[in-house]
């Protein structure tokens, strides 16, 4: 019998996204900051309550603008989690910067609070929290510190879009924010970002920026007679066709997000029982956060068995991954570091960490056939063998 391929990623085609790029191009404005680009920024300020929203062509350029209004000197430093995509931390190296990494929580894979504060020095300008899977790391607690010691934070909260701590939308609780709208993400357009601006002295300053260092937003709106060059920028506007494409998700913000919760949902029911096993272990959802459903993950007892059901999944059609290798221990994570960070946390749950195929258009058997697959394949020689490693790794 044929194998069914079950991909991890499926991009999906929400609504009107291809009628809106026709639209935009009739009206004529298809480099940027024309009609749509406009209105997702509106969107999110108004469903978002952001003070300002810049859309970017992806999240990387949202950061390196964050990195640029920041104005890092040689030697300051940023602290962030090393289990992220490489963008939270080369933005800010790109400055100047150099990263501190802190480990993560084991129960949300965030960074973790308790550790930040030992990590500050006189050198450390900002904090950059990661909302790992679109469940928010504990903002109250980071903006508490960082006021304490005058920092600014920018929260990466690529994953995070439609998601919230504490009734607070993720990006719109630190100083400055950054969204992603890459194709493997919950809306999507392919490629691109968002720069959110919740601190409303970086306004000015981030539209000059955006607009490779000119002031043409202030003449657009009249306010000078001519523009000109005034500060160090790059080009950071989208194309005027990504922003209609994603204008068509948008409009289905909730429908999307009540699919993906269905989707989270079913996993976790039906992994409930190799959970309760101890086979493996489901993602912690704290009772403050609501979460976005970005991803689905399971950590299972060792790296080896980890490798071993994956590559039985794939054997079965079924496009099972690990995530980030973490940045302090890459090439340029131990280029960048004076000394060799220890984190035990991030070390160990990078490795047991298996994210499962979730997709607007997954469909109910293919999550029954991922999850009997799964359960088979750790019920099944040799992973089998690995188990006591994991009931001993747990109990530790």
């Amino acid at each position: 019998m044929a194998l069914v391929a079950i991909p991890f990623n499926k991009p999906f085609i929400a609504g009107k996204e291809l009628y809106y790029i026709a639209e935009a191009v009739t009206f004529g404005n298809i480099a940027g900051d024309g009609h749509f680009t406009k209105s997702c920024s509106r969107f999110f300020e108004e469903r978002f309550r952001i003070p300002k929203v810049l859309m970017t062509p992806s999240c990387t350029a949202a950061l390196e603008m964050a990195a640029l209004l920041c104005d890092f000197e040689p030697g300051d430093e940023v602290i962030v989690p090393s289990y992220t995509f490489v963008s939270t931390v080369s933005a800010f190296v790109r400055e100047g910067a150099k990263p501190v990494f802190v480990d993560i929580r084991p129960d949300t894979l965030n960074i973790d609070e308790s550790q930040i504060e030992q990590a500050i020095t006189e050198k450390t300008r900002a904090i950059v929290p990661v909302h790992y899977a679109g469940v928010g790391c504990e903002m109250d607690r980071i903006m508490e510190i960082a006021e304490r010691h005058n920092l600014l934070v920018i929260e990466d909260a690529a994953q995070g879009v439609n998601a919230s701590y504490k009734g607070r939308a993720l990006g719109s609780i630190g100083h400055l924010g950054s969204f992603s709208f890459h194709e493997t993400k919950n809306y999507i357009c392919g490629e691109g970002g968002a720069l959110c601006i919740n601190d409303e002295r970086f306004i000015e300053r981030a539209e000059i920026l955006r607009d490779k260092g000119t002031n043409r937003q202030r003449f657009f709106r009249g306010e000078v007679d001519k523009y000109t060059w005034v500060d160090v920028g790059s080009s950071y506007v989208p194309s005027e066709i990504c922003s209609a494409f994603l204008y068509g998700q948008l409009e289905l913000l909730d429908t999307i997000a009540e699919r993906r919760r269905q989707i989270y949902a079913s996993y976790r029911d039906q992994l409930a029982p190799l959970a309760d096993a101890g086979l493996l272990k489901l993602p912690h959802i704290p009772e403050e956060c609501r979460c976005n459903y970005h991803m689905f993950y399971i950590l299972l007892p060792t790296r080896e068995v980890r490798d071993c059901l994956m590559d039985g999944l794939r054997a079965e059609g079924i496009t099972a991954v690990f995530h980030y290798i973490p940045l302090h221990s890459s090439p340029m994570g131990v280029r960048l570091e004076t000394h060799r960070t220890q984190l035990p946390q991030t070390d160990d749950l990078s490795g047991r960490l298996l994210r499962l195929p979730l997709f607007y258009s997954i469909q109910d058997q293919e999550i029954e056939h991922v999850v009997h697959t799964i359960g088979d394949l750790l019920n099944a020689e040799p992973v089998v063998d690995e188990m006591p490693s994991l009931l001993a790794h747990d109990n530790a």
